[in-house]
């Protein structure tokens, strides 16, 4: 293996540095020790990374919940620009994004809005945007050009099947009532809206982008079961210590993890204190070196852990 020829070229070089009384032999095994250890650290630190435990819903599809936090209708718009930011990622994946449930706004935008990312992974690479996303620029709706700061929190949930929690028919109950746009308008005349309740743990799932009253049913216990599968999740991440909890993926769905600051065309990722030039990128979809940065410092962490 490479790691195991790096250690036969060390013991090589020390071998000629102990018995050799050529200088510029001497110079050459020195220069090329320096060399072989850098490389011996960085095959470690891979081999350790191999060797962590592998988180076991990496894999899994994803659903995410955006929400319009602090700043009217303005954090809105912000969370409607994360949705099409996801989406555009997802598109450079190969993912599928499927929309469960939007409550959009008559300006553009969303109040809130659910969706199903699906394809090879994904979770392993979505988990770290969860959390509470500021925004600081100019509102459309601001005439007098001053810069305003507004939020919007992002929910990550592994999606659940049916193995993961089992769910009683008996716990859950279901209204009907008539799906309603921006303002509040009557859509249809059909009952076809869905709200679930689970009456155990009090969640409640809405969903009404569809016209038929089963295919909204179907998308609420989709996310009715991710949302229980969240909650034990929760459950079991609180028996650990508060020294073993991630930075990283903290879960905590209220700390504010990143800010884009649209004057400075700056993104900062406040967990690793990262740094990007490039907002206007990353709005695109262009996520790939802010996730492998996470996902580094992931790692670190918990290999430090593990010391």
């Amino acid at each position: 293996s490479r790691y195991e020829s790096v250690l036969k070229n060390i013991e090589e070089d020390e071998a000629i540095l102990r018995s050799s009384d050529d200088a510029e032999l001497k110079e050459i095994a020195n220069a090329e020790l320096e060399d072989l250890h850098r490389q011996r650290e960085k095959l470690e630190q891979e081999l350790k990374i191999l060797m962590l435990p592998q988180d076991p819903l990496d894999a899994r599809n994803i659903i995410i919940e955006i929400r319009a936090g602090t700043g009217g209708e303005e954090a809105g718009l912000f969370a409607g620009d994360l949705y099409r930011m996801y989406a555009r990622y997802a598109e450079r994946q190969g993912w599928k994004v499927e929309l469960l449930d939007a409550h959009p706004q008559d300006i553009g935008g969303f109040k809130e809005i659910i969706f199903a990312v699906s394809g090879k992974a994904v979770y392993s690479k979505l988990k770290y945007e969860a959390g509470v996303h500021r925004v600081q620029r100019v509102p459309v709706t601001e005439a007098s050009g001053r810069i305003h700061t507004s939020a919007a929190s992002v929910v990550v949930l592994p999606e659940a099947e049916e193995v993961d929690v089992k769910i009683d028919p008996k716990d859950l109950r279901v209204d009907l009532f008539r799906a309603s746009g921006p303002g509040g308008q009557n859509v249809n005349k059909v009952e076809s809206a869905v709200r679930i309740t689970h009456i155990p743990t009090g969640i409640v799932v809405s969903c009404q982008d569809e016209q038929s009253q089963h295919k909204n049913r179907a998308k609420a216990m989709k996310i009715l079961r991710a949302r229980l599968l969240a909650k034990k999740q929760e459950e079991e991440a609180e028996k650990l210590t508060q020294a073993r909890r991630s930075m990283v993926s903290t879960g905590d769905r209220s700390a504010k993890i990143r800010t884009f600051n649209f004057p400075q065309n700056r993104v900062t990722d406040h967990r690793i204190g990262l740094t990007l030039y490039k907002l206007d990128q990353i709005l695109d979809g262009d996520l790939d070196e802010l996730i492998e940065q996470l996902q580094l410092a992931d790692q670190a962490q918990k290999i430090e852990q593990t010391m």
